[in-house]
């Protein structure tokens, strides 16, 4: 039987990409490893977002292609951005692989497989607007109480500084009653907390329906009776509708928390990243949330050292982190890409500077994020547990403010056995600057 390894890169979008990948795999027939060395075939889906993405998905393909040599490995494929955006470069400079997929065509992974074990060259790239393929299979990698759940594919918000548009292709929704169908099959698989996800899901349904169609797909997602929670990621400021928040506020599903990257506050700045957003809509819009929805946890990131952006203008966005005091908040220094529009704009900025205001707005939000943490103290929460830590009786929760792998963490000693996937009312008792810790109040 052939062994298959597959390492998966980047955002939980690929994530998916690559679950569907091993669903296909598993369908037919194929042995799925973790071991490398044992592997007849290793595939990795890579990202190409911004330089250290690239970088990591670089060093993973030189890494894995060592196997060849001192594992089992016959054929090395590669998937995913990377490939998409520079084919040309890894034929050329990674002779080791021996297979390249493009972001449309992971679907064809099966036969991918048989005709490089064959010896035959494949490359399946460039058609980046392809329809999205409906009824995938799918192994979740996840821990099987949540899963993420992809919308729509591709991007035609064009922010400056983005490449996704050139890899993923125009945006395109999924068909509602395919979303709707993968939901129940999640659901009853075991999946508690459903993760939409999209380049920008809040344009679900703009280009089928001729309106925001967020809010009803969510309505319709709560109506499974198994599933606990609805999670949004990625929500563009300008298309947070007011039926979008009524439907946050009222649905009992839908955790009160939405993940909305704003990228910068300064008018001059957004407007060059070709954001559809100011700061005073910004700022209203987070007002507005918060007026409401009772308890909303708001997560932002913000790109620091844009091309042309001034110390003032800098300062201006700190101000702002300190005065909002956003829940979650993440700030990036600005990786400068080729091919994008940003790349070719005055006022690059060195990287020591960028790094700088990168280091300085995250110090800012770790004394908010240990002031909004102190808060909590005392206080009774609902939490999924998510593990166990190794040869301790603490137990890993998260609460509806912590969406996996980006946030925060809730520590629950226990000397009762509990089981992943659970869901427990818990008291607070202590915190540190992103998590708490906690005690078992009940389960529910």
């Amino acid at each position: 039987m052939i062994k298959i390894a597959f390492v998966s890169l980047g955002c939980d979008k690929n994530l998916v990409d690559s679950e569907n990948m091993l669903g296909l795999i598993e369908k037919e027939g194929f042995e799925i490893i973790s071991d490398e060395t044992e592997a007849d075939v290793l595939i990795v889906n890579t990202c190409a977002f911004i330089h250290d993405a690239k970088e990591e998905s670089v060093n993973t393909i030189i890494e894995l292609g060592e196997y060849k040599e001192s594992g089992n490995c016959k054929s090395l494929i590669v998937c995913g951005c990377l490939s998409e955006r520079y084919r040309q470069e890894l034929i050329k400079l990674l002779p080791e692989v021996d297979a390249i997929v493009g972001t449309t065509n992971f679907y064809e992974i099966v036969n991918v497989i048989k005709d490089s074990l064959e010896g035959k060259d494949v490359d399946l790239t460039g058609d980046i607007d392809a329809p999205i393929m409906s009824d995938m299979p799918r192994l979740l990698t996840t821990s099987g109480h949540y899963a993420y759940l992809k919308i729509a594919e591709g991007c035609d918000n064009f922010c400056t500084y983005c490449i996704i548009p050139k890899l993923r292709g125009k945006f395109r929704s999924r068909n509602k009653e395919d979303i709707l169908r993968e939901a129940e099959e999640l659901v009853k698989s075991g999946v508690k907390e459903l993760i939409l996800v999209a380049q920008d899901v809040t344009s679900y349904g703009t280009e089928m329906y001729e309106d925001y169609g967020l809010h009803n797909l969510v309505k319709d997602l709560c109506k499974i009776e198994e599933l606990k929670w609805v999670r949004l990621l990625y929500c563009y400021p300008e298309k947070v509708t007011d039926e979008l928040i009524e439907v946050i506020k009222t649905e009992d599903k839908v955790v009160k928390y939405i993940d909305m990257p704003i990228q910068h506050i300064n008018n001059s700045v957004l407007k060059r990243m070709n954001r559809k957003t100011s700061k005073e809509q910004i700022e209203n819009l987070i007002n507005k949330l918060r007026k409401e929805v009772e308890g909303i946890c708001i997560r932002t990131t913000l790109i620091v050292g844009f091309p042309g952006e001034t110390q003032e203008q800098y300062e201006e966005l700190a101000s702002f982190a300190r005065e909002f005091k956003l829940d979650r908040l993440g700030a990036f220094a600005y990786s400068r890409e080729e091919d994008t529009p940003a790349d070719k704009l005055d006022g690059h900025l060195e990287e020591e500077i960028k790094n700088e205001r990168q280091e300085d707005v995250m110090m800012i939000q770790q004394d908010i994020a240990k002031e909004l943490s102190d808060k909590m103290v005392g206080k009774e929460i609902e939490v999924v547990i998510e593990g166990k830590m190794a040869d301790e009786n603490v137990y890993i929760g998260r609460s509806y403010k912590d969406a996996p792998d980006v946030d925060g963490c809730v520590f629950i000693e226990s000397e009762e056995e509990i089981l992943t996937g659970e869901f427990a009312k818990v008291k607070v008792l202590s915190a540190n600057d992103y998590d708490l810790i906690a005690e078992i109040v009940e389960f529910i």
